[in-house]
């Protein structure tokens, strides 16, 4: 036998051994059925036109796919069965292949909710979505997450940056029409986005089907959407409360709110209808409150403005019908309310400019209703939104604040770990701002103010200092960058919180 041929079966040895592993871990981790077995493993062989196989007994103890997955890709590239960049859409077909169908997923969800509850299914559901790779928790593991001035800030390498809205619209369309948008429901299994791995649920809200899928960027703890099964544009209106109040209902132990459906001040996708959730809290939703009043016709209900830095209001109350009424009063007041001392505009030829975007969680109190005030009025001065992040904090973030980071989870773009990196060197070495940042003047003017040294001055520091620095200055931006997007910005505009928000009559409580 020629060292080729002796080199091509070793290869092909690995390949075999790498889907044997796969199929066990599907076995343990996918509740594949042993009765399918080869049933999925010659799947993944026509998948790879293989034609022959010698059994090879690899089992895998990973809890993760990532290493049997490597292994199979760089097998099947040095066999030529695949091509080096070919590696990710072959590794999304193989687990779409050992993943359940999506009638059996269901079926399961069903079954662990009605014998354990909504929350249990739900966490076998993320559980899931992560052994079978659409959730990628290793790669999500990797992005930088730290506190800082009352926020959480997080820098995610998966996630393209848009800086404006006409790209990330455009991020959004789908070639040819089908599936309508990147999250119709006729994504699940899709092969032309690499979602032969995603896996969905139905959800009923307002007696209408909607449907709920975990997010692979996972912002935060179970982080997902629940999107309506119609493909209609986003809206917010009194529907829009019971919606929430239906899923926490159901899943108490998460929070479900939605983006204000203007452009700028909402998500990428406002096409179509579609909520944001999941695990866990977000900063706001521990916000203090510094004024609270209540209405006479909802004596059962609590209403607090936030101490934070953008403009919200809180309804909490035990009541579903009381956290309606009150949040709808409020809404009604803000789509309506027009202060040009404030650059607050309500509409104007471009349609609607004020929005709310809602937030739901059930605390020991009861409901609470977060509405986050929202404008997306422009000026000459700032074409890119009156109420949007100023051009001085561009370099940190460009992207319109949407609900997440309106709840002070900031999600900042992949690149900022090279351009800080090279921040750190220059701030540890006592050298100047380095030409390649040269558009972070700020935020080296702001660092070397707080490191007590002057720029140029040749005056080092340890990495530790300089490291906590400039993550205590990324936490600074980001709530100044929150402040912009405020339509009152301090405690002096109460009375013109009160009447934008439709509470200047209402009792102190």
């Amino acid at each position: 036998m020629n060292a080729r041929l002796e080199a091509d079966e070793a290869s092909l040895a690995q390949v075999y051994a790498a889907i044997d592993a796969l199929v066990q871990y599907a076995m343990r981790r996918l509740e594949l059925d042993v009765r399918d077995a080869d049933w999925a493993r010659n799947r993944i062989f026509e998948l790879f036109g293989l034609e022959s196989y010698a059994p090879t007994g690899a089992t895998s103890d990973d809890w993760l796919p990532d290493e049997p997955l490597t292994r199979l890709c760089e097998a099947a590239v040095k066999t030529g069965l695949c091509m080096q960049d070919e590696q990710a859409d072959y590794a999304d077909a193989v687990m779409g292949i050992l993943s359940m169908p999506p009638a059996a997923l269901q079926n399961r969800f069903g079954d662990l909710e009605r014998d354990r509850g909504g929350m249990a299914a739900m966490r076998w559901l993320y559980d899931y979505c992560v052994a079978n790779n659409y959730v990628k928790q290793a790669v999500l593991e990797r992005n930088p997450r730290f506190d800082a001035h009352g926020l959480t800030v997080t820098i995610n390498l998966a996630k393209p940056e848009f800086t404006t809205m006409t790209k990330a619209a455009a991020s959004n369309a789908v070639a040819g029409g089908y599936p309508q948008c990147t999250i119709c429901h006729a994504n699940e299994g899709f092969a032309g986005r690499a979602r032969r791995t995603l896996r969905t649920v139905p959800v009923q809200l307002g007696g209408e089907p909607w449907f709920w899928q975990f997010s692979p960027y996972g912002y935060f703890d179970q982080h997902g959407i629940c999107v309506n099964m119609r493909h209609i544009p986003m809206r917010v209106d009194r529907d829009t409360f019971g919606h929430l109040l239906d899923f926490v209902d159901r899943f108490p132990g998460y929070f479900l709110g939605c983006n204000a459906a203007l452009p700028r001040i909402g998500g990428s996708v406002l096409a179509h209808d579609h909520y944001q959730g999941g695990g866990g809290t977000l900063p706001m939703h521990h916000a203090k409150a510094w004024k609270a009043m209540w209405l006479p016709d909802c004596p059962d209900a609590r209403v607090e403005i936030l101490d934070w830095p953008g403009t919200a209001v809180r309804v909490v109350s035990r009541s579903r019908s009381s956290i309606i009424a009150i949040s709808e009063i409020i809404r009604e007041a803000w789509i309506g309310y027009t202060n040009l001392s404030l650059g607050i505009v309500c509409e104007d030829g471009d349609g609607k400019r004020s929005a709310l975007s809602p937030s739901v969680i059930v605390t020991e109190r009861g409901y609470e209703m977060s509405l986050i005030l929202r404008n997306n009025g422009v000026s000459a001065a700032l074409p890119e939104g009156i109420f949007h992040a100023h051009p001085e904090f561009w370099p940190i973030k460009q992207e319109p604040i949407g609900l997440i980071e309106a709840q002070g989870l900031f999600i900042l773009p992949g690149r900022l770990i090279r351009q800080l990196g090279e921040i750190e060197d220059a701030l540890v070495s006592g050298g100047a701002l380095p030409r390649s940042v040269c558009e972070f003047e700020l935020e080296w003017r702001e660092l070397t103010a707080r490191l007590g040294a002057e720029r140029g001055a040749g005056r080092g520091h340890d990495r530790a200092s300089v490291r906590a620095a400039i993550r205590d200055e990324l936490g600074s931006i980001c709530v100044r960058i929150l402040g912009n997007t405020a339509v009152f910005k301090d405690k002096s505009r109460t009375a013109d919180f009160l009447r934008g928000s439709g509470l200047c009559d209402w009792p102190e409580k």
